[in-house]
């Protein structure tokens, strides 16, 4: 029942890590920049994105448009691209595998695969959450350098946007569930028993697998043996009933 629930659990983190990355890719708030004029009715809230820039008015109205180049983003941006893809495909196989090789499923018979599919399927997580990490860091790293720089305009200066944390909580999902996914696999002996030597009665002289006797040897017979009391002969008839003795 223990094994069960890791699993259960470890495929309902991953699983809610998978859902993670296909927000953090797209949703378009890895960087935020808010622009308040001379009033609040020409504030503007800019959102960049992976696949597109978006710009909310102040009134509620908002335009997106679709990046025209890749050549024209960032570097962290370009890269981010590329690998929150593969940390999808690759944390979507891991799900896969982490269903297949599950006890809750009749996929496999097997319970050496079954493990082995799990522990493969949690370790395609784990390696997910570092694709998802490494992104998101660097565009946390250069979103911050941009801003305290003083070479920047002031309007061009971005914020973290919604998407860095949505991406650093996922990778921790993801990780914690790919943890829990490699250390819910059963021991190296299939059926888990403990076996145990059995030990002999204590009788006859010490060998290899049983110790000495404690106690002294019984005393050889011999001899006839002598009943305490007589009896009679039965071939002997007696009319006279005899008492019970």
């Amino acid at each position: 029942m223990g094994r069960i629930a890791k699993e259960v659990s470890g495929q309902t983190l991953c699983f809610i890590g998978l859902v993670g990355l296909c927000l953090t890719c797209g949703l378009p708030m890895w960087r935020t920049t808010y622009f308040i004029g001379a009033n609040i009715v020409t504030g503007q809230i800019v959102w960049d994105g992976l696949w597109m820039n978006c710009v909310m008015q102040s009134t509620g109205q908002m335009q997106c448009k679709i990046q025209s180049s890749i050549m024209t983003m960032t570097q962290d941006l370009q890269a981010a691209q590329a690998l929150i893809v593969i940390a999808i495909l690759v944390c979507f196989a891991g799900v896969l595998m982490t269903f297949i090789g599950g006890r809750c499923t009749s996929c496999l018979k097997n319970e050496s695969s079954m493990a082995k599919v799990v522990l493969f399927g949690g370790v395609l997580c784990i390696v997910a959450a570092v694709l998802c990490i490494i992104p998101v860091c660097w565009s946390a790293v250069f979103t911050i350098n941009d801003f305290t720089s003083s070479l920047v305009p002031t309007v061009q200066k971005r914020e973290i946007g919604g998407c860095i944390y949505i991406g650093w909580g996922t990778a921790f999902v993801l990780l914690l569930g790919g943890i829990i996914l490699c250390t819910s696999c059963p021991p190296s002996d299939p059926n888990n028993q403990r076996m145990y030597l059995y030990q002999g009665p204590y009788m006859g002289p010490g060998g290899q697998y049983m110790p000495p006797k404690g106690y002294p040897p019984s005393a050889a017979y011999s001899g006839t043996y002598v009943p305490g009391k007589s009896y009679m002969d039965p071939r002997v008839y007696s009319p006279a009933p005899r008492p019970y003795m």
